[in-house]
């Protein structure tokens, strides 16, 4: 199997896509409402919808098994029907905290199912980065026939009222992230510089594939364009046009990354971490830590572990 290092950054940045809401109607119908998280999905199961948000002059036609992904977005309208009648007004409610969709049978109406992407704080500015304002994933692209029938069992499993459907659901609403993605990149549209662009990148990839197997090393450049089969100058010029930044402060960010899960997860002493990172010293790190993140690696670790003992206690009452 090909070294796979999108899973890796995944893993790390712990990216989960939930489910969040959906509906089913027939005949002219409308939605509004805000966005209350930086990435939104909005899945078209079957019939075909008009969507705009905040930031586009026109909007985008949707058709079955397509999927928009929406970042920073400040709100979204939805509409939909052969424009024959007044339309019927849909109250979008994502705080809902199960889906529930009404009569999606298909036929003659248009079914929806709403999502968001949720990462780790490590993960957020990454993602983010990565995306449009506005993406579009096509039922014709090439990984249409995945996504179109990952839609369809979800729909099955929000409808079925089978035991395990929550689980399922969640489980469906990670896979759906990973073929809007694929599909996403399949397209060949336009990716902006960043590390979902730089990983998809066939010429760099041995080179990430190194950083990644040894992050403690002392990488130099000269090195890492070997394993790319590049010249150092092609190399470097192509890493920074494709990443947005440098070779080694890739290689400084993805240290960071590991940092703060080892952090979050694991007891080790910090000066331990430090020298597993490739750093000279405890303070070497800790320096490095703080530009990065903005704290010590001891204030993050206690930070990350409140935040989740709250969010336990928020959940038990």
């Amino acid at each position: 199997m090909v070294r796979d290092q999108l899973s890796d950054v995944f893993d790390l940045v712990e990216v989960r896509g939930l489910i969040s809401g959906g509906f089913a109607v027939r005949g002219d119908w409308r939605a509004h409402a805000p966005i209350r998280y930086p990435l939104k999905l909005t899945a078209v199961v079957c019939g075909r919808v008009r969507l705009i948000t905040d930031g586009m002059d026109q909007p985008i036609e949707l058709l079955a098994g397509d999927v928009a992904i929406l970042n920073s977005r400040k709100w979204v309208a939805l509409e939909g029907g052969p424009g024959t009648g007044p339309p019927t007004e849909i109250v979008l409610r994502e705080s809902d905290p199960f889906v529930r969709i009404d009569g999606a049978d298909c036929g003659d109406a248009d079914v929806i199912i709403g999502g968001h992407v949720d990462v780790n704080p490590a993960g957020e500015a990454l993602l983010l980065h990565a995306l449009p304002s506005v993406g579009h994933v096509r039922a014709a692209s090439a990984q249409a026939g995945s996504l179109h029938g990952l839609l369809d069992r979800l729909v099955d499993e929000v409808t079925g009222d089978r035991i395990g459907a929550a689980f399922a659901i969640r489980q469906h609403g990670q896979l759906l992230l990973l073929e809007v993605l694929r599909a996403y990149i399949d397209q060949g549209e336009h990716l902006p510089p960043g590390w979902l662009r730089v990983l998809t990148d066939e010429r760099l990839r041995p080179a990430l594939a190194v950083m990644h197997d040894q992050p403690a090393k002392s990488w130099r450049l000269d090195e890492l364009a070997r394993a790319a089969a590049m010249s150092r100058t092609s190399f470097a010029e192509r890493f920074r046009a494709v990443a947005g930044v440098p070779p080694l402060t890739y290689l400084n960010n993805w240290r960071m990354l590991l940092a703060q899960r080892a952090l979050r997860d694991d007891d080790t002493r910090v000066g331990a971490l430090a020298v597993t990172l490739g750093y000279s010293s405890e303070g070497a790190f800790s320096n490095a830590f703080k530009r990065e993140v903005g704290m010590s690696p001891l204030r993050y670790r206690a930070h990350v572990r409140d935040e989740s003992a709250a969010a336990d206690r928020s959940v038990s009452v």
